[in-house]
């Protein structure tokens, strides 16, 4: 809490709100206007503002609204940006004024669809809930390739950390739980893009994050368009655009612990065809120490094509194709398994021997055409017709037979040591062992998602009354093929050799189906200072599972047990906005959040209806956001997966009633402009979250995470405070910048009071560090250290044993632009 207090008591010293800046000089003339749209004349908040000679990019406020203060003897050529829209250029002629207003129209760009913003045209002055983005600009301050490190700074955002480089990221909103993102509704563009969604929505893929341009995260009401999981929110991902003319872009750094980084793009566009192409390579030999030597890290290239196809702009009715294909391939040498607590405390980078097989390999295709169709001014269509493929095998250690033959988890070996000593000194390779006692599973699974979405968006004016209508629908199937098999291994020496050999269909061996059409239509209406946008949602959905057992690796069927799974449901809401003034703004919403029950027998959907409502205040140089939330569960469900400790089923469980609520603080400032600094800035931001979630009803359950549960017991691996602050300085050609981020201490299993010390994650804090500088108009050196106190801490008690965060993280680098 005395973070709450620095943080309010700082937030009180002044505000700020139209962005600004200046450049050095003693004379300087006040530049002030705003962003508008030039057909229906919205103010257009956050885009970038830059100017010739300056390195700084200045954001339009909340009204649109930006501030410049520049010298009085030059003129100057200033670029405004945004997605969605066209860039303005436009010439500033000084011509000795003191005072000069501008009000700058931007158009809307039918070419820039290729990166689709959810958010929509009108950015977030059109939403009623709870919403953040990133911009390029501000990933590529310590240039993350990691979401786990970047998404911290946006509230509400819960996250687990596991293998150090975020490849497969575990992330929640607002207390829905972060087992591999199986509750939140994960979007490229808009369009769905875990392996699966439906039938296994386990994102054991994340699409690369270095290379995106912006993040959207939608909570609350906000995100009822965008299901099928509507409790806690979604995140779009946003691809690199096609760019205006002929331009690229090159990124090349690396450093410690053998990173190596390149991200490389061309593109064009002409008067009707327009492409991209784009790669961004990366890999690590690891931070972990595996005993008797090897590597621990990953390699992963990522390959993206886009192609555009689009009539003259001013055409009667416009129309325009994207065709986007892209292809992912990954090794990891990745494991599941963890140290014990007296292992950790002499050596957390340590990796067993027992491991010295796993590894990942990982395929992912993306094919998309997004067509888009303008009948008028006020009527518009956009189709995206998808297809995705992933395939995936983790080699990995999952069990061991002891002196008795019988099978014990490595979660339990590492657990409780002294119970089995044997096994673990097998683990450990002390100890030689005898055939068959290591045995290495091949999850081994193939995955296919497809469908076609369209949404129409009308809009029109009666009197003083704005209005438009989002109606959407999505027709789509997935599918998950599970084809595994169990390796034997003995231990000897330190070496594993193999001693029996699997057959691939005789572990886990079924096939999972989802077909499902979506639609929703949501309606805004303007009036006065109010801003209302009721809505609803229908998922049909039907699941099949054909599990062919363990005895049937050619599926002929002998022994095929179907299950499946029904349901139909509304997910109804609404939210609004109501403007107070030009700086001060109410939000709120309820709607019904809802999430698949999977195809297993007895699994209810989950449903709760959901709360929230806030402040935005925003002026000059300072914007703080607010906003308090609610879920009441009816029924919360359970992922059973190996990523959290379970058998790896995949299977959902029923939880009953929970209670989560929370509240959620952003803040940005700059203080030197505050004191009136023009050759300095000082950027500070600040993102706090609480959050507390328990279950309200006792029960014994099947889901090894959960157990025994007490009413009253509050919900495992879910931090009550995390906070993240960075601040700035930027001046002339060199800017720097200091991150923080704080994660309160976490509960591994359901409880209530103090934390056992078995089922303690202690608070941490890590700081990061990114400077820039720019040796000329197209070139930037930069460096980036995380953890740079090489704090040493635990991040997560499953899947098995303890795991480490990243230690110290050095990387330099260069960017060049043409």
């Amino acid at each position: 809490m005395i973070y709450i207090f620095l943080f309010m008591s700082g937030s009180m010293v002044s505000y700020s709100g139209e962005a600004e800046t200046s450049l050095a000089g003693s004379c300087h003339v006040i530049v002030q206007g705003y962003l508008k749209d030039v057909e229906n004349g919205y103010r257009i908040s956050g885009a970038h503002i830059s100017i010739d000679g300056l390195p700084r990019v200045v954001t339009s406020n909340g009204e649109g609204g930006f501030l410049l203060r520049l010298p009085c003897a030059e003129d100057f050529s200033m670029m405004v940006s945004y997605i969605g829209y066209k860039p303005v250029y436009q010439r500033i002629e000084v011509n000795g004024r003191d005072t000069l207003e501008l009000v700058v129209e931007m158009t809307f760009d039918l070419l820039t669809l290729d990166g689709v913003q959810i958010v929509g045209r009108q950015g977030i002055r059109d939403v009623t809930g709870s919403v953040a983005h990133m911009s390029m600009r501000e990933l590529e301050r310590f240039n993350y390739t990691d979401p786990n490190r970047a998404l911290r700074n946006i509230p509400g955002v819960n996250i687990q950390d596991e293998d150090g480089f975020g490849l497969r990221p575990s992330i929640g909103l607002r207390g829905t739980g972060v087992e591999r993102n199986t509750k939140i509704t994960v979007m490229e563009d808009g369009v769905l893009i875990a392996p699966a969604p439906y039938a296994a929505p386990a994102a054991y893929y994340f699409p690369t994050f270095g290379r995106l341009e912006g993040v959207e995260v939608l909570k609350g009401s906000s995100q009822i368009k965008y299901g099928p999981y509507t409790t806690g929110g979604a995140i779009n991902l946003i691809s690199t655009r096609i760019p205006e003319s002929l331009a690229g872009r090159v990124r090349l750094w690396g450093g410690s612990h053998g990173t190596r980084n390149l991200h490389a793009w061309v593109g064009d566009r002409h008067e009707h065809v327009s492409y991209l192409v784009e790669t961004f390579q990366f890999g690590s030999n690891g931070f972990k120490q595996l005993d008797g030597g090897g590597n621990t890290g990953f390699s992963r290239t990522d390959y993206q094509i886009k192609l555009g196809f689009h009539t003259r702009q001013d055409a009667r009715i416009f129309q325009s194709l994207t065709l986007r294909a892209g292809q992912v391939d990954e090794v990891s040498d990745e494991t599941y398994l963890g140290l014990t607590r007296d292992d950790f405390r002499s050596n957390p980078l340590r990796r067993y021997r027992g491991s010295q097989m796993d590894q990942l390999s990982v395929s992912h295709n993306l094919l998309t055409a997004t067509h888009f169709v303008r009948f008028s001014q006020n009527l518009d269509l956009t189709t995206t017709v998808y297809h995705t493929s992933f395939e995936r095998n983790w080699y990995k250690l999952d069990h061991l037979h002891d002196t008795t033959g019988k099978a014990v988890k490595i979660d339990a070996i590492l657990d409780q040591p002294d119970s089995y000593p044997m096994a673990y000194r097998w683990i450990t390779g002390d100890e030689n062992s005898g055939a068959d006692a290591l045995t290495v599973r091949a999850n081994n699974r193939s995955y296919a998602s497809q469908g076609v979405q369209s949404v129409l968006r009308y809009t029109w004016v009666t009197r003083t009354i704005e209005h438009s209508i989002d109606y959407g629908v999505r027709v789509h199937s997935d599918m998950v093929d599970r084809f595994q098999w169990d390796d034997s291994y003995r231990m000897h020496d330190g070496v594993m050799m193999l001693t029996s050999a699997g057959i691939p269909g005789t572990e886990s061996n079924r096939v999972e189906r989802a077909d499902a059409v979506a639609s929703y239509v949501q309606y805004a209406v303007r009036f006065g200072k109010v801003l209302l946008t009721p809505g609803v949602r229908y998922e049909n959905i039907t699941m099949q599972r054909d599990d062919y057992g363990r005895g049937d690796p050619e599926r002929v069927g002998e022994d095929l047990k179907e299950t499946g799974n029904e349901i139909a449901a509304w997910m109804p809401g609404i939210g609004f906005r109501y403007f107070i003034n030009r700086n001060l703004t109410l939000v709120g919403g309820v709607h019904k959040g809802f999430a698949p029950p999977g195809s297993r027998e007895g699994a209810k959907p989950e449903e709760s209806v959901s709360y929230e409502l806030g402040a935005r205040f925003e002026r000059r140089y300072f914007r703080l956001h607010l906003v308090a939330f609610a879920n009441d569960y009816a029924n919360l469900l359970g992922s059973d997966l190996a990523a959290s400790g379970g058998t790896g089923s995949g299977d959902l469980f029923n939880g009953g009633e929970v209670f989560a609520h929370g509240l959620e603080v952003s803040s940005n400032i700059d203080i030197l402009a505050l004191l009136g600094s023009q050759r300095h800035s000082t950027p500070v931001t600040v993102a706090y979250t609480y959050t507390s979630a328990e279950f309200k009803n006792t029960f014994e359950s099947d889901f090894k995470e959960w157990g025994s549960v007490t009413a009253g017991d509050q919900f495992p691996y879910l931090a009550k405070h995390q906070l993240s602050m960075t601040i700035g300085w930027e001046y002339e050609t060199f800017g720097v910048h200091v991150a923080s981020r704080f994660v309160g201490a976490m509960r591994t299993a359901p409880g209530q009071g103090e934390i056992p010390e078995n089922q303690l994650l202690n608070p941490y804090q890590v700081l990061d560090v990114g400077a820039t500088w720019r040796t000329s108009q197209k070139v930037h050196l930069f460096t980036t250290i995380t953890n740079i106190a090489n704090a040493t801490y635990v991040v997560a008690m499953r899947p098995a044993g303890l795991r480490p965060g990243m230690p110290r993280n050095a990387q330099i680098g260069i960017r060049a632009q043409f």
